[in-house]
């Protein structure tokens, strides 16, 4: 009877054993179910594209502004700026410096790097245009009104742009050349690296006038404008742009460009006094 007893304690205790040990088992098998992970912001902003455009100074608020709606209709793309003279951009892009788009206040800049094949020939396009302008701070009582007049003894000091690498101050070169004045302004001349620095010179008054472009002019409440440069006494004031034949970014620099001449962009650049 005791062994009877016994072997159905053994059986009822291995049939217990096997019921329980089953669904752990099927448990340790069943696969994971996946969860679906949100990139982070970080890897987002790894995604875009950056570009690196290389401006001439007088477009910096132009460019700021049109950052952001651009940006905006292409969320794929950020843009970054290099601004500085257009000369100085030039050789910063001759030396292999990274670039993706120029856009230069000078054709003769843009023909040195088309000449060594370091643009994209095909997709230079003249932009904007601009005009050349005497200015004097806003506060000075200034008694020339004409370029013909800069030769005033009242004139200690002219500001105007490096003519080597400021295409401000070559035009400015072109107007004192054609008037036959260069000579007689020996010794007033003070040099700015870029056209943003002679403006700058004025509105502090360390100059009495300056020569800038007329869309340096409109955005400064500091200065104001006594004359402007006839188009014939200088070359044309155009903008010419184009893809940095390195770029490693062409397509989205082309995108940059196509935006640049589109409506919006001319908006833009109407407002800040291009023409």
């Amino acid at each position: 009877m005791k062994k009877q007893w016994f072997a159905l304690c053994t059986a009822a205790a291995l049939l217990l054993s096997a019921c329980s040990g089953t669904p752990a088992a099927s448990q340790a098998s069943d696969p994971a179910p996946a969860t679906q992970q949100t990139p982070s912001p970080a890897a987002q902003q790894a995604e875009k594209t950056e570009i690196m455009v290389s401006a001439a100074a007088s477009l910096t608020d132009a460019l700021n502004e049109l950052k952001g709606p651009f940006e905006a209709d292409n969320p794929g793309i950020t843009l970054t700026f290099n601004f500085g003279s257009s000369g100085k951009l030039a050789q910063q892009i001759a030396q292999g410096a990274p670039s993706d788009v120029l856009l230069s206040a000078s054709a003769k800049d843009m023909n040195g790097l088309d000449e060594k094949q370091l643009i994209a020939k095909d997709t230079r396009q003249d932009f904007a245009r601009n005009e050349l302008v005497l200015i004097t701070s806003a506060s000075n009582p200034a008694a020339i009104d004409s370029f013909e007049k800069l030769t005033d003894a009242s004139l200690k000091h002219i500001a105007v742009g490096e003519p080597e690498t400021v295409p401000a101050g070559r035009y400015a070169k072109e107007v004192f050349d054609t008037l036959k004045i260069g000579g007689k302004l020996n010794g007033k001349l003070v040099y700015g690296s870029d056209v943003r620095q002679v403006l700058t010179f004025v509105e502090s008054g360390n100059a009495d006038v300056g020569i800038v472009y007329a869309s340096d002019a409109a955005i400064s409440d500091k200065v104001k404008v006594l004359a402007t440069a006839k188009s014939e006494w200088h070359k044309p004031i155009v903008y010419p742009a184009a893809l940095v034949s390195a770029s490693a970014h062409a397509d989205a620099a082309k995108t940059f460009l196509a935006y640049l001449t589109s409506d919006k962009g001319k908006a833009i650049l109407q407002k800040y006094g291009f023409q």
